[in-house]
């Protein structure tokens, strides 16, 4: 064997020619089956309708408040006092202002007795309407009138009068600053303590909807409350831009009062808040009655239309 024969023999030892590639092996077909169809869309439609639920209730939630009232504790109440502005001050005295001409008061009243400890009459002329009580003076507004009175707590003596920019004085109430004033329409009135001129004028809505006969006002934890006159409501309003916070429905007070017997009642009106204690009162026309409640959210979510229902109404005409 020659040289290059020998050679050529090892590098074929050392490097042996590479066999012939295996053909590839085919993928096997892959099947889905019904149930696995099935399975993926009843998950799939599961996540939808927890994602619409939510939504729903999110939107439910981000929007106005809706809330009923659990009675904490019942106190005697003037069946003849014609609650028109209610004001609760300290040491559990309330601050009363009636109306009816010839029947029209300021008085001071024990919040667990009923018990009238001082009163104003006024001039069977006139109507009294709205109290609040700001910088230990009560302002109450007159019904039909552009004016006004002053009183000093102490005795209820008169010590001024007002003239204000409202249509007519319905409701008053204060936020320790400025005056917060109803006449009757869906206006909210922001008025200046010292000139009794008008700030500002926001009309109250509720979703598109004006929110007409705002009657009695109280200031609570930075919101306007508002009876709605002819109704057993109380918008909560925003004092920034006047939109509707939320409602709280008291159907039940009035119900019930009917149901014993009261049958000469006149509608819910008249709200003091205790700030310290953070007490809401609540009362109406010719009620026995003077009410603690506390409010709790609904927890369903509101029945469409209802709100329009129970608490919306036309603007109140008088003959």
């Amino acid at each position: 064997m020659g040289t290059k024969s020998l050679k050529r023999r090892l590098r074929e030892s050392q490097n042996p020619p590479m066999a012939a590639a295996a053909p590839p092996r085919r993928k096997s077909r892959s099947y889905v089956t019904p149930s696995v169809v099935l399975s993926v869309f009843l998950t799939v439609s599961v996540i939808a309708l927890l994602v619409l639920s939510s939504n729903k209730w999110r939107a439910f939630r981000s929007g106005p408040s809706y809330e009923t009232i659990t009675v904490v504790n019942v106190f005697p109440h003037d069946p003849e006092a014609f609650t028109q502005g209610l004001v609760y001050d300290r040491n559990d005295t309330l601050f009363e202002s009636t109306g009816i001409y010839g029947r029209s008061s300021v008085r001071k009243v024990s919040l667990r007795t009923g018990k009238v400890e001082g009163i104003q009459k006024m001039d069977s002329s006139l109507f009294g309407e709205g109290l609040t009580l700001l910088n230990n003076r009560l302002f109450q507004v007159i019904w039909l009138q552009k004016a006004g009175f002053i009183y000093d707590p102490k005795n209820l003596s008169k010590i001024g009068t007002f003239n204000h920019d409202m249509k007519d004085g319905w409701g008053l109430a204060t936020d320790g600053k400025v005056l917060f004033g109803s006449d009757g329409s869906s206006t909210l009135y922001q008025i200046n303590p010292q000139t009794l001129k008008a700030l500002s004028k926001q009309v109250v809505y509720y979703k598109s909807h004006e929110v007409h006969n705002l009657n009695e006002l109280e200031y609570i934890n930075g919101e306007v409350w508002a009876n709605v006159f002819m109704t057993d409501c109380i918008a909560r309003i925003s004092p920034n831009d006047g939109s509707v916070l939320g409602w709280v429905l008291l159907q039940n007070l009035r119900k019930e009062l009917k149901e014993a017997g009261n049958n000469n009642i006149d509608v819910l009106n008249g709200i003091a808040w205790d700030d310290e204690q953070k007490r809401i009162f609540v009362t109406g026309k010719l009620w026995p009655k003077l009410y603690e409640i506390k409010v709790s959210p609904v927890k369903k979510p509101i029945e469409e239309g209802i709100i329009e229902e129970l608490c919306l109404r036309r603007p109140f005409k008088f003959a």
